[in-house]
């Protein structure tokens, strides 16, 4: 799995790689954005993540599982 560069397509794995990068940015990281548009952490790595400055992995979904499959009954 390569580093993306893009928008993630599930609302849950965008809201976890900002999430992840606001905290980056919390702890003292350095906005990758020369001129943040908010001085909001969460803002910034929006801001980041729409211009395609940060990498993430998404895991990879073994074949033959869904949600439905881990449902107890």
């Amino acid at each position: 799995m390569a580093g993306l560069t893009s928008v993630p397509e599930s609302q849950f794995a965008y809201v976890v790689v900002v999430s992840r990068r606001a905290r980056q940015l919390m702890m003292g990281g350095r906005p990758m954005v020369d001129n943040p548009k908010s001085r909001k952490t969460s803002r910034i790595a929006e801001e980041e993540l729409l211009q395609g400055l940060l990498e993430y992995e998404l895991p990879a979904v073994p074949e033959g599982e869904d949600k439905e499959g881990k449902r107890r009954k």
